[in-house]
């Protein structure tokens, strides 16, 4: 009875452990693995960029996070919005994917209600429930990588949203559920 019970055991626990895994996104079991993750970014509107390791040692580090959400706030109202960590591991691993010696230049991060209604105003193309609006949500090209490249690797990760704006030179990621689209901006 021993060796019987033993093995449903085990059959049990790996059945949950598939499960567990199954559920994990690529996404996470991606940035899992890292045991510490550096970003480089920079603003495109502002010229300021950060060069910094935001996760070590199994925990996300408070002073990075803090000037990782400066350089990506609503530099058009001087807003900041403390950035979904989630997304620095997408921004992290896309960058990772494309294996591009240069940083990931950034076009929009946060955005307050306000920038975002006015953009909306003046562009039918931006979402009224923007992720942005949540510091959920990035608009990026990495230079000397085709744009093509970039988009692939983010729908690579299999997790949040991905938009290719290919006229207007960027790539659009978040953290929400898993859905792709062409923009026409």
């Amino acid at each position: 009875m021993q060796n019987a019970d033993r093995r449903r055991f085990l059959r049990t626990s790996l059945a949950i452990s598939g499960a567990v895994a199954g559920s994990l996104s690529s996404t996470a079991l991606f940035a899992n693995t890292q045991p510490e993750r550096r970003i480089y970014l920079k603003n495109m509107h502002t010229g300021e960029s950060v060069d910094t390791v935001y996760f070590s040692q199994g925990e996300y580090l408070s002073e990075p996070l803090a000037e990782i959400s400066r350089v990506m706030r609503d530099h058009r109202r001087n807003e900041i919005l403390p950035i979904d960590p989630a997304l620095l591991d997408v921004l992290h691993d896309v960058h990772a994917l494309v294996e591009a010696p240069h940083g990931i230049e950034l076009f929009s991060g946060y955005r307050s209600p306000a920038t975002n209604e006015a953009l909306r105003a003046r562009n039918g193309g931006v979402a009224k429930k923007s992720f942005h609006m949540y510091g959920k949500a990035a608009d990026i090209r990495i230079p000397g990588v085709q744009l093509k490249h970039v988009r692939d690797a983010a729908l690579n990760r299999k997790g949040g949203g991905v938009g290719y704006y290919a006229r207007s030179g960027f790539v659009h990621v978040d953290t929400g559920r898993v859905r792709t689209w062409n923009g026409k901006s």
